[in-house]
């Protein structure tokens, strides 16, 4: 067994080596087999205190002082030790002690059992401020900076919570998602406008207003009981204004262009210039704009070359997964970080979780920058992430489905756009989606067209990608009266609040063409969590023609084949042309309606719309 470095940082209050308020994280496992790992404690003039430990296999190796005089960095040895709780002391300078407890944990299941998300998958994307309230008694607190919701208010605090989740874990596996990704459930105790997660201000402590650790494990294993896996937002790019380590930065340079924040003075953003993270000739002052600017002024840009930061960073998330038990990370605002540090960090957690995924954000719409991401391309950059997100392919969907059909335009923008993925090391784990949490609805972008959103929701189920989708797609959610507004894109979920008029979950109130929707995407999830076709199958399309375009996904027997049909008016399909399919006598049946037909050497579509038939008739 390697050893296993543990670096410790102390926190405490105000009072002379008062009592310790902090250790992060808050406990560690015995037996990884891989890797260096790091500790986080403070407390105040905790610098010249002096630490030991007796407990068998587990040793200090060095001590570190940081700028402040409020902390201390300890690196432990951790070898052959056992399971159990040791004390930490620290010989004070006036003589004293000061000693804390730590516990070492068995680890619950070996690495190779944490399975990531892969492109079996569909997840349901939830804000979970805005999917559903399960109890109201968490709703607000005084001792919050933001003490109040407020449902009125777009971007408030409107009540949802982890236990409004597992409340309706049923309703998402009956939909057919096998993986959930709520946005961050981790602290933001920001003044305002937080709902949605990302300015973390403590790493290791769920939001209140959400839950308790023990509601967030419930959720994780209760969605493992289903057949659900846990997908875990994370940031490794900023923090929240308000984190607790703001008032007292361990170094100088924590958090990037930290003398100007602390000095008051003008702060420096991103330039938010993704392409000098591949560019050949991007200027140093380009490519630090990037990575050193802030995102916003209510989110600190945090420096991940300072090597305390990075080890934070990389141990906080294997101390979800392994708190957890997740099926997976996705990894917000990936080129943002220093992109070395994002090597390491993902290099991490894949050699002590080898079976596991991280799907990072990229949003781009060239697929070239999508590729760089992705490991096992050879372009000098290895950066050990095995998913990212193809904004560049849900661009050319929506394009194509809204143009109108010409040499060019259309639905040959589809086409061309899925030929690009001889570029992809693995396009099966590249992340294809409608519509997220900062996207316009799928709905809003197609120009509220209820059969080009099911070509939509149909064509990218059976793409070889990891599937996603945004929670109330299935209903028609939209955001059409302010396109782009985060607040309304992040609608509440029908059903979610015990007032709701309509509810979603059991299908009271919903209008016949939202109801037709969410039977219409029911239908196409449950039937691809079990197609081998869409898991593993061979996929051959064939170039438009006519308004329409073929694809087809092949495993033995399974043989899927979906055809989108721009034409508004009925159109007669030559088989003739697909004849290298050999599909002549076959029997389909159209997923949809359920009727069955035999491939011959036509085929009528009657209207507009997305035709889904298979050969499996259960």
């Amino acid at each position: 067994m390697k050893k296993i470095l543990i670096t410790l940082i102390l926190l405490t209050g105000f009072t002379a080596f008062a009592q310790i308020e902090r250790v992060e994280p808050p406990n560690w496992w015995t037996g990884f087999e891989e890797t260096e790992l790091q500790l986080m404690v403070y407390g105040e003039n905790i610098g010249n205190a002096t630490p030991n430990i007796d407990y068998p296999g587990v040793s200090i190796e060095n001590v570190e002082k940081a700028d402040s005089p409020n902390y201390l960095f300890i690196d432990l040895e951790i070898g052959e030790a056992e399971p159990g709780t040791f004390e930490l002391n620290f010989s004070l300078e006036d003589g004293s002690e000061e000693v804390y407890e730590y516990e070492l944990k068995s680890r619950e299941k070996p690495a190779s059992e944490y399975v990531g998300f892969d492109n079996t998958d569909a997840i349901y994307l939830i804000t979970p401020d805005r999917f559903a309230n399960g109890d109201k008694s968490n709703d607000s607190f005084d001792f919050l900076n933001e003490k109040t919701k407020d449902r009125e208010n777009d971007y408030g605090r409107h009540g949802g919570d982890i236990r409004g989740i597992i409340n309706h874990l049923d309703y998402i596996d009956e939909m057919g998602f096998t993986a959930i990704w709520p946005s961050p459930l981790v602290i933001n105790d920001m003044k305002s406008g937080s709902y949605h997660g990302y300015a973390m201000t403590d790493f290791y402590k769920v939001d209140p207003r959400f839950g308790t650790l023990e509601e967030y494990r419930e959720l994780a294993d209760k969605a493992a009981d289903r057949g659900i896996k846990l997908v875990m937002d994370q940031v490794a790019n900023h923090a929240g204004v308000e984190h607790w380590w703001m008032d007292d930065l361990p170094f100088d340079n924590w958090i990037n262009f930290q003398e100007k924040f602390e000095n008051g003075e003008d702060l420096v953003y991103s330039n938010h210039r993704r392409t000098t993270n591949q560019d050949l000739y991007a200027s140093e002052t380009d490519k630090n704009g990037m990575t050193e600017g802030w995102f916003v002024e209510t989110m600190p840009d945090l420096n991940q070359e300072n090597p305390f930061m990075a080890k934070y960073l990389i141990q906080n998330s294997i101390w979800w997964i392994e708190t957890l038990g997740l099926g997976g990370i996705r990894q917000d605002t990936y080129p943002y970080p220093d992109k070395a540090f994002m090597s390491d960090w993902a290099g991490a957690i894949m050699a002590e979780y080898p079976n596991f995924n991280i799907v990072g954000e990229e949003w781009s719409l060239n697929p070239l920058l999508i590729r760089y991401w992705q490991d096992g391309v050879d372009n000098g950059y290895d950066s050990n992430l095995k998913s990212t997100m193809d904004f560049a392919m849900q661009n050319k969907i929506v394009t194509g489905l809204k143009a109108e059909e010409s040499w060019g335009t259309g639905l040959v923008e589809i086409y061309e756009g899925l030929a690009n993925d001889f570029a992809y090391a693995d396009p099966e784990n590249i992340m294809i989606f409608p519509d997220n949490h900062d996207k316009s609805r799928i709905y809003t972008q197609l120009g509220e067209d209820v059969a080009k959103t099911k070509m939509t929701v149909a064509y990218m189920a059976v793409l070889p990608r990891i599937f996603q989708m945004y929670y109330g797609t299935e209903i028609l959610m939209n955001d059409t009266e302010n396109p782009g507004d985060h607040g309304l894109i992040r609608t509440e979920f029908p059903g979610g609040w015990d007032d709701s008029e309509v509810n979603a979950f059991t299908g009271e109130g919903l209008s016949e063409e939202k109801a037709e929707m969410q039977e219409f995407v029911k239908k196409v999830m449950n039937y691809r969590k079990n197609s081998e076709a869409i898991h593993s199958g061979e996929t051959k399309h064939f170039a438009p023609e006519d308004g329409t375009y073929l694809i087809t996904r092949k495993a033995g027997d399974e043989i899927l084949v979906l055809i989108l049909n721009k034409n508004e008016e009925a159109i007669t399909l030559d088989l003739e042309r697909f004849s290298e399919l050999n599909l002549e006598g076959e029997t389909f049946k159209n997923l949809i309606s359920e009727e069955t037909f035999q491939w011959e050497d036509s085929l009528e579509l009657p209207e507009e719309g997305v035709y889904f038939f298979t050969t499996k008739m259960k």
